[in-house]
């Protein structure tokens, strides 16, 4: 890779990586608190309305390694711009959507643009930064996301109460557009490979068709379709990393993710946290607004608390995993989040509003310790050659997990609502659903802290 000294002012760069990366955490937490609006406006099922958020992750999850390879070949800095202008135009075709159909395409086709920038910014950010700088940067980004989580709720509940819900997709478009024309002007360095790489289309395909596979087929469950797509899913990716093993210049180094135990148990970790953790603020909006009768603006108040939290720590969290060990804070964090969900199973139609605060407070706190340093952790494990490779493979694992923590709770409608629309004829149903999802979300997470804490021993014993 070509190693000049970088054009590119860093201060303004980290502005529109910071920028960029707000964008997805902020639609994604606005997007909840407008969903019963939306499914009100376009007529949509419970089971439709879970796929508006879920469509985007889908194309994001599937195409962002593919995109990071691709922008080793090309150019990141081509890859990056091009992917923030259609995710800007399919932003605004969004806020103009007059169907439920058209609204799920227009989403799944600015997640393609969010796979081009996603795949390239944090390896961007990376080659630009100096390496005693580096930390910090990538803590500033982690503390972006998460206040971008904790302002999504809020802005999106006064947009959606006091205009529409499609004024939200208009200000994520004008984010958009900013992002693209400062990285226009900013962005100097292309950091392309120097020597002539083949992109394996092959295995991009593979990597895809049986990614998608597997994500849409969770969200089928229980019928048998759902079975089968996960079949046909995992015996894809089997063969795909058959696949790769072989391949001079693949898409996804399989070397690595098999031979590095620490980056791949890492991975694993960011992968169930999320699956374990994503579902809770849709569950929530749901119920606040449906069951408790609560205004979007009153149930953002509420949701809010998580991520403020999470922002406040991770910061703390990622200083304090420079000292202490980072798998053990990680480990720690995973179990406050077990315990949170716990206390969520216990949900009803009369629960106190404090108790859920509280309980969010207390995940928040979780996801804040768990996430800084696992992400030290998956960033230190590997090369400096292999970042850009390193950051994609954690992005998916992120947007992977995200899509099947919605598979989950799409499951959960579909079994005791089925595919409806939700009226208070069905608000006990509805809790129910959010108690098994919940109860899965918990065992996963379970399943979550006895992984990394064998990965703390192994690493111990080496």
């Amino acid at each position: 890779m070509t190693h000049t000294a970088s054009k590119t002012n860093t201060g303004a760069l980290l502005f529109i990586i910071c920028l960029a990366a707000s964008l997805v955490p902020f639609m994604g937490s606005a997007l909840n608190l407008a969903l019963p609006y939306i499914n009100e406006d376009l007529s949509l099922s419970a089971v439709m309305s879970g796929w508006v958020p879920t469509s985007y992750m889908l194309s994001t999850a599937i195409l962002q390694i593919p995109f990071a390879r691709m922008a080793d070949m090309v150019g990141r800095r081509k890859v990056f711009l091009a992917g923030v202008t259609i995710l800007t135009i399919f932003s605004v075709l969004s806020g103009f959507a007059t169907t439920g159909v058209s609204l799920i395409i227009y989403r799944f086709l600015a997640g393609i643009g969010s796979a081009m920038m996603f795949g390239t910014s944090t390896a961007i950010l990376t080659a630009s930064v100096p390496n005693e700088k580096r930390g910090q940067a990538l803590g500033v980004i982690a503390a972006t996301v998460y206040f971008s989580l904790a302002a999504g709720p809020f802005v999106g509940g006064i947009l959606t109460q006091y205009f529409n819900w499609h004024s939200i997709f208009f200000v994520s478009a004008a984010l958009s557009l900013i992002v693209a024309v400062g990285g226009y002007v900013i962005i100097k360095d292309d950091w392309k490979e120097e020597t002539k790489t083949k992109f394996d289309f092959v295995g991009s395909l593979l990597f895809v068709a049986g990614l998608s596979s597997l994500i849409y087929g969770f969200s089928r469950l229980p019928h048998t379709q759902g079975f089968i797509l996960i079949g046909l899913g995992v015996i894809v990716l089997l063969y795909f990393s058959h696949y790769e093993k072989k391949q001079e210049y693949p898409v996804f180094n399989i070397r690595i993710f098999l031979g590095n135990r620490v980056f791949r148990l890492s991975s694993l970790s960011a992968l169930i946290n999320y699956s374990a953790t994503f579902a809770i603020s849709f569950m929530l909006s749901l119920y606040l607004q449906y069951v408790r009768g609560l205004s979007p603006r009153d149930a953002g108040l509420i949701l809010i608390t998580q991520s403020v939290i999470q922002a406040v720590v991770s910061l703390k969290s990622g200083r304090l995993s420079d000292k202490m060990s980072a798998t053990f804070l990680a480990s720690l964090g995973m179990a406050i989040i077990a315990l949170g969900l716990f206390g969520l199973c216990f949900i009803s139609e009369t629960t106190n509003l404090y108790y859920i605060g509280a309980i969010l407070l207390l995940l928040g706190l979780g996801f804040g310790i768990f996430s800084s340093p696992n992400t030290n952790i998956i960033m230190s494990s590997v090369e400096r050659e292999y970042y850009g490779f390193a950051s994609a493979t954690m992005g998916t694992m992120r947007l992977v997990g995200q899509a099947f923590s919605m598979g989950i709770a799409i499951m959960a409608i579909s079994i005791f609502i089925g595919n409806v629309k939700i009226t208070p004829a069905v608000h006990t149903e509805l809790i129910g659903s959010m108690r098994i999802t919940f109860i899965i979300c918990l065992a996963l997470c379970l399943f979550g802290v006895y992984a990394s804490l064998v990965r703390e021993k192994r690493k111990e014993v080496e």
